[in-house]
């Protein structure tokens, strides 16, 4: 294994096994002495100084690795983070909502521990979530009918759409229900809630480029497997 892969594979180790399992003990072996974090704090401790508070504030949150890349002694990783706001971060009062939020690190490593870390996060993003209110958010429901002989490929391609989705910037959280009929045709609603409704039509706009990409059509698919769909934009409900 080279140098880079073990480099990459230390950085995976930190967020897949050190973050998200709590397991500070991995940590500090993976940080080195020389890192600096804020405040002047070194090491493991350095790192985890701005990490604790926010576990503190979103206890159940997850990083998820979304690239990861590597050159000589350097390794940029691509991610984001989803937790449950339930206590104070900052100035902000819990708010009982699934927070989402992405950003970037590049690490410097020196005989397979991470010497320097350089991070940037979404903050903006980070800020309209915590602060604005939940009537603000925006959910994107389909609902779908789909002939028992399409439904395989009907899977295959709603898989593919949610993995995309999930990386955009003011995505917070999808789902997907579904029940089959006496036929075996399937009903299927997904639900994928947004920050705000502008959020969504840029989210359009990249699911479209795609789609451009991949030199797929997703109208034609629909059509030729007779797949109906019926799609509506929804904000919460607030009781006077």
């Amino acid at each position: 294994m080279s140098a880079n892969q073990k480099n990459k594979e230390t950085v995976a180790r930190l967020y897949n096994e050190g973050l998200n399992k709590r397991n500070w003990q991995l940590v500090d072996e993976i940080i080195g002495p020389e890192y600096e974090g804020p405040r002047g704090i070194t090491g493991g401790e350095g790192f985890l100084a701005p990490v604790i508070p926010l576990i503190k504030a979103f206890p159940d949150m997850q990083w998820r690795i979304d690239d990861l890349f590597g050159e000589d002694d350097k390794v940029l990783v691509r991610f984001h983070w989803d937790g449950t706001h339930q206590d104070t971060f900052s100035v902000y009062p819990a708010t009982g909502k699934l927070i989402t939020n992405g950003g970037m690190a590049t690490f410097s490593l020196r005989n397979g521990r991470i010497t320097e870390g350089q991070l940037q996060t979404d903050r903006q993003g980070f800020v309209q979530q915590v602060a604005s209110p939940a009537g603000e958010q925006t959910c994107l429901i389909d609902k779908f009918f789909i002939p028992a002989d399409a439904k395989e490929e009907f899977y295959e391609r709603m898989k593919i759409n949610r993995d995309f989705i999930k990386k955009l910037p003011g995505f917070i959280e999808d789902a997907a229900y579904t029940y089959a009929d006496e036929n075996d045709n399937l009903i299927c609603v997904t639900v994928a809630r947004w920050r705000n409704m502008d959020l969504i039509n840029k989210a359009k706009e990249a699911v479209q480029a795609e789609y451009k990409r991949e030199n797929f059509d997703m109208p034609a698919m629909l059509k030729r497997l007779n797949i109906s769909i019926d799609r509506g934009i929804y904000k919460p409900f607030i009781a006077e």
